[in-house]
């Protein structure tokens, strides 16, 4: 399991980008166009979203609103499922054509656990916090029609994760997973829990805190409607990271 590519990105507008006019109109649009660097590159907790954009030194992060922040820090895309969208788009898609930062293989990234920590090179560790979730800007850049519905029902969207641990990376680096929780809620769980299947939504807490925040919060207004409409009390699960031996399985499809 390695990189095979660091990628960042500068903030684009129309001009730079002839042909995408809808997505990069009205002047600086989006950071998603990402190249694969040389050298190395310094990856730290950005700050909160909102106020702070990406993880990865020089990468640019333009809707604050949307992207960014320490719960998505770094979003991570496996080679392998870009080479299948390569066979189904009859397209080449080099590495970061998804506005991916890391562009991994030999690592399940959709398969990954909410809470699970990878260990990239000597010093940076990051947890896997939720999927990305597919917008017009994305759809817009690749160009290709009803992309946004193709891409959910394909349910393997990519991986967001923070950062635990500072450290620089490049292409090559090894990736090594230091922790895998006891749950199974995976990346591909999530996000048909927040795409095409909103019963799942409930499962998202046994994750517990690894969960971005955003996640947590949809999921425990699902649980505490859902009991409301059982005539149950509504409430809080029991605290939890998601991250501890002992947080039991949801047993859930993934």
């Amino acid at each position: 399991m390695r990189l095979l590519s660091v990628n960042i990105g500068r903030a684009l507008t129309a001009g730079d980008r002839p042909g995408h006019e809808g997505a990069f109109a009205g002047g600086l649009a989006s950071g998603i166009d990402k190249r694969p660097v040389p050298g190395p590159v310094a990856v730290a907790a950005p700050g909160p979203k909102g106020t702070a954009g990406s993880g990865l030194a020089g990468d640019a992060v333009v809707s604050l609103r949307h992207h960014g922040g320490n719960d998505q820090a770094v979003y991570a895309f496996a080679r392998e499922d870009l080479d299948g969208w390569e066979r189904a788009l009859g397209r080449a898609l080099p590495h970061g054509a998804f506005g991916e930062n890391l562009t991994t293989t030999g690592i399940d990234v959709n398969g990954a656990r909410i809470g699970e920590r990878w260990r990239i090179g000597t010093d940076l560790l990051l947890e896997v916090t939720s999927p990305r979730i597919p917008c017009r800007t994305f759809a817009e850049w690749l160009g290709e029609s009803g992309w946004m519905r193709r891409f959910t029902q394909e349910a393997a969207p990519g991986a967001y994760l923070r950062v635990l641990e500072p450290g620089e990376i490049r292409a090559g680096d090894r990736v090594d997973i230091v922790h895998r929780p006891a749950h199974e809620v995976t990346v591909s769980y999530a996000f048909r829990a927040l795409t095409t299947d909103q019963s799942l939504r409930a499962g998202l807490l046994a994750a517990g805190d690894a969960l971005h925040p955003e996640l947590l919060e949809k999921a425990l207004t699902y649980r505490d409607r859902r009991n409301r409409a059982n005539g149950r009390p509504a409430g809080r699960p029991e605290e939890g990271d998601g991250n501890r031996e002992g947080v039991p399985s949801t047993n859930v499809p993934v």
